[in-house]
């Protein structure tokens, strides 16, 4: 018999387990996820400049600009894209709270590296198929998924195959632009790995909280996000 998994609790513990996991990818330093890899190669350059701009404000610009490319191709705005946007803002908040945590902890050699590498692509993968179980819309980036996917028909894995290439494809163009070929290496082949391989896990983490739990809602909201 399967449990019940409220998709409120789904929707805050997609933020977490998604900041936790961008920041433990950062902290690698192989590279971080493909879809944080251009606002993190944003964040780099203007740290340089704003000591005070933080990860989490080059997310809110990266996503507000994907959320008016995709009113662009779906042809109409929605009010639940104006939601986006708060979990964005709220995403970016866990996010700076988990990078200011985990700084003072040193993380050395290929065996740490690689550990951080490997939990934090998995914790990204669950949080966000977390966020695909609740009515919320998501942050920008799993939205645009969303409803790429309810629009062409494909399956949620293969759309997220390409989105992640395209986003990787943009981290390399602006990394090229801000920093030159020198030094190149701020979208690292971690990045590229994870955006070959990342709909692979995302697929394994939806059929196994699907198979062990039964989404519902414990409060009636979803009217107003539909």
């Amino acid at each position: 018999m399967k449990r019940i998994f409220y998709t409120e609790a789904a929707y805050l513990l997609g933020l977490l387990i998604l900041a936790s996991g961008t920041t433990l990818m950062a902290a690698a330093d192989f590279g971080v996820s493909m879809v944080a890899a251009p606002a993190y190669v944003f964040y780099r350059k203007l740290s340089l400049i704003f000591p005070w701009f933080t990860f989490g404000m080059a997310e809110y610009l990266f996503q507000a600009v994907v959320l008016l490319l995709l009113a662009a191709v779906m042809g109409r705005f929605r009010g639940a894209y104006l939601f986006s946007f708060v979990t964005t803002v709220a995403y970016g908040l866990f996010l700076d709270t988990a990078m200011r945590l985990t700084a003072p902890i040193p993380v050395s050699g290929w065996a740490a590296r690689g550990g951080c590498y490997l939990l934090g692509m998995l914790l990204c993968a669950l949080g966000v198929t977390l966020l695909f179980h609740t009515y919320f819309p998501p942050a920008a980036y799993e939205l645009a998924v969303k409803e790429l996917t309810r629009k062409t028909g494909l399956k949620m894995h293969r759309i997220k195959t390409v989105y992640d290439c395209v986003s990787c494809g943009a981290a390399v163009i602006l990394s090229f632009v801000f920093f030159g070929a020198g030094q190149f290496v701020r979208v690292r082949w971690g990045t590229v790995l994870c955006a070959l391989v990342n709909g692979w896990p995302i697929g394994r983490c939806t059929a196994f909280l699907e198979e062990h739990w039964e989404f519902q809602d414990g409060l009636e909201l979803r009217a107003r996000f539909s």
